[in-house]
């Protein structure tokens, strides 16, 4: 293992930072002699489903924000997820917990370590790593400025006189950002804010401290690591500064000694781009993220429902090949961002996209821009995905039986679903969080009373308690179906444009999926990889079927049927 670390290292580094660098790692490699001794930890299957939040999501009165959590996945959502991905939780200063401060503590108003590992005692953790970049408050860019070693080095700088402008830009703002140092003014680099300073990967020493800060998390208890932005991670002038050979060796890097210091740790990429860029991140499929971000489905599903036509939904699926190698896919449709538009250039047409735009703005949702050479374009829709699937004048049955229909797709596709919070709630758009804090995506973050929170789902009738119950019915089921397994087998079947249909799995194990996606009521035939199925049911819980299917399926507006072979 030491010598292909050391090889990989050397497409990365001069060969005399590689030797020291690996001279450096030996003492964090050993920590894996002891690999061997510990438990292996459980493979995924269908019974993985991760729950998105941040730690102060659900408030409980003076209750320790995490130890709140912790009581809501006990309660209501005892049983419903494996993991849980709690969203940065260390001290930030801006981007709600995307620009840390201090990588190894735990802000101190959602709780402490102590909190952390008593949520990983009882499921997986997923830990964010925002590795790209660290506040420009933090100790370390404080350090830089006062000329401190060795933080004179962990930051990129550029003169502002250089040609960047092929440089791939995720936002409207300046890449370079002025500060004052000790030895004068430093152009910082600043992919994402002026609060955000990016990392210099190119100097060895950072990449050590973050080889050493995923041991650490590890040791905290995580399961899962998700790492932040990971494509923007090497510069190098004259190229996008994005998905570069550099970029993927270090993630590879990590990836190998991880892999032998805490065999099991599962690494995700967060890279929210076109498909093809998406999925590089596989490497080889054993060699680098376990998991990456299946990023079009978002857009892709709501464009769906929105047009009551899943053609563009389902042609792109029929193409997407299996995950190679140990490797799958991390399915979602909300979560803490907004709906990333960049991952359907070349899916949905301009006008496709404007019509998205439109209807959200309509809605009451906003939309981000990023800066391109022609000038602004959409980014990002920032709504509750609920909202965004939502017409005015719906009722609250139709409203809960789309969002369902939504998240029936998404737990039906080969890879492991992730549920946000307000996903997971019905919540609406939070317009009084965006009004407070002026940020966009707000309107997607809002904190929930425990107590308000517990009436609403103790009301059968409210949006909320439909949604909850239907994301309850959906997940059981669904961890009582080996079909829905990760690895397996899936097939697009053909169907009208507003039916959704899918096989997954083989044999007696098959289940054929059918959502409509439409308002009216349709009648659709038997498909022939379902003849002789044995049930036909209704995951989202508010039908009570029994019995083998007929000729034809009868699926009621949003309606949602699986069928089974036994």
């Amino acid at each position: 293992m030491r010598q292909r670390l050391e090889a990989l290292l050397a497409t990365i580094y001069p060969a005399g930072q590689t030797a020291w660098l690996m001279g450096e790692l030996e003492g964090r490699l050993a920590r894996g002699n002891h690999a061997a001794s510990r438990p292996a930890p459980k493979q995924i299957d269908e019974s993985d489903v991760v729950l998105i939040t941040y730690g102060d999501s659900v408030l409980d009165g003076d209750t320790v924000p995490l130890t709140a959590l912790k009581a809501f996945m006990e309660g209501p959502a005892q049983g419903m997820f494996s993991a849980v991905h709690v969203l940065p939780f260390y001290p930030w200063t801006s981007d709600d917990g995307f620009s840390v401060t201090d990588y190894r503590a735990v802000d101190a108003k959602l709780g402490g370590w102590a909190e952390v590992a008593d949520l990983a005692a009882h499921h997986d953790l997923m830990a964010d790593a925002v590795v790209n970049h660290i506040s420009a408050e933090s100790a370390w860019f404080e350090a830089f400025r006062a000329g401190e070693e060795p933080y004179t080095g962990y930051f990129s700088t550029r003169d502002p006189a250089e040609d960047l402008s092929a440089v791939t830009r995720p936002r409207a703002t300046p890449l370079l950002t002025p500060v004052e140092t000790a030895s004068g003014v430093k152009h910082v680099w600043t992919t994402f804010s002026a609060d955000q300073v990016d990392l210099d990967y190119a100097n060895p020493q950072v990449f050590l401290e973050v080889a050493d800060l995923m041991l650490f998390y590890v040791e905290q208890g995580a399961r899962l690591i998700r790492l932040d932005a990971i494509g923007f991670i090497w510069k190098e002038p004259g190229t996008s500064c994005m998905h570069l050979p550099q970029a993927h060796g270090i993630i590879q890097a990590i990836r190998m000694i991880l892999d032998h210091v805490a065999p099991g740790t599962i690494l995700i990429t967060e890279t929210n781009v076109p498909h093809a860029d998406n999925i590089s991140y596989f490497g080889d499929g054993t060699n680098e993220a376990h998991m990456v971000y299946q990023f079009p489905l978002p857009p892709l599903v709501m464009h769906a429902f929105l047009n009551g036509d899943g053609t563009k939904l389902k042609s792109w699926l029929s193409t997407l090949e299996p995950a190679p190698g140990d490797a799958t896919f991390f399915n979602f449709l909300s979560s803490h961002d907004g709906v990333g538009l960049r991952p359907v250039e070349g899916l949905l047409d301009k006008a496709e996209i404007d019509a998205m735009v439109e209807h959200v703005r309509a809605g009451g949702g906003q939309v981000s821009m990023r800066a391109t050479p022609t000038g602004e374009s959409p980014y990002e829709l920032n709504t509750t995905y609920l909202d965004g699937l939502s017409r005015p004048g719906d009722s609250a049955q139709t409203i809960a039986a789309r969002m369902l229909a939504a998240q029936s797709i998404l737990v039906a596709l080969a890879g492991v679903p992730a549920v946000y919070v307000h996903s997971l709630l019905g919540s609406r758009n939070d317009t009084e969080g965006l009004a407070r804090t002026g940020r966009a995506r707000s309107i997607n973050r809002a904190k929930l009373d425990r107590a308000a929170l517990d009436a609403d789902l103790a009301n059968p009738t409210s949006l909320r308690a439909r949604v909850f119950a239907g994301h309850r019915a959906l997940l059981d089921l669904r961890r009582s179906l080996p079909a829905f397994h990760p690895k397996a087998a899936q097939e697009v079947l053909e169907s009208a444009p507003g039916v959704f249909a899918l096989r997954r799995g083989a044999g007696e194990d098959a289940v054929c999926v059918l959502v409509n996606l439409t308002d009216a009521a349709c009648d659709v035939p038997l498909p022939q990889a379902a003849a002789g199925f044995a049930r036909l049911l209704d995951p989202t819980g508010v039908e009570a079927l029994s019995g083998a299917p007929g000729a034809t399926i009868a699926l009621p507006p949003y309606g949602v049927r699986w069928l089974t072979a036994r």
